[in-house]
């Protein structure tokens, strides 16, 4: 068998934030910025408070089955709920969706060089 790798993505907005934990995670900003996310098997977060509220966590797993995809959603929505309740940030609207990347289709690059592999 093969191994699959899925990207989770966990989107949800912040909600009832205290003053302090607003400012806290106005602090580390910068470590949470959007245009360094990255899909990693612990979870990277993302945000960008001073615009919105709205929050993401992307996660990457792996399994041997395409049904395996269900449990490594639920895992990464139990992952950020953890996160969030062991700060004590208040949330709402928590979803998720995730991507099997063997079935993803191929980028223009990736099909051009698997044509070369072919001829």
């Amino acid at each position: 068998m093969s191994t699959r790798t899925f990207r989770v993505t966990v989107r949800g907005v912040f909600d009832g934030l205290r003053p302090e934990q607003r400012a806290e995670l106005l602090a580390h900003a910068a470590d949470h910025d959007v245009l360094s996310a990255a899909f990693t098997a612990e979870g990277h977060l993302s945000y960008d408070l001073a615009a919105r509220s709205a929050f993401t966590f992307r996660f990457q797993e792996s399994g041997e089955e395409e049904e395996d995809i269900l449990a490594a959603s639920e895992r990464a929505e139990d992952a950020a709920r953890a996160w969030l309740a062991e700060r004590g940030y208040g949330y709402k609207n928590l979803r998720s969706s995730a991507e099997d990347l063997s079935q993803a289709p191929l980028g223009k690059r990736q099909r051009r060089e698997a044509a070369r592999k072919d001829s």
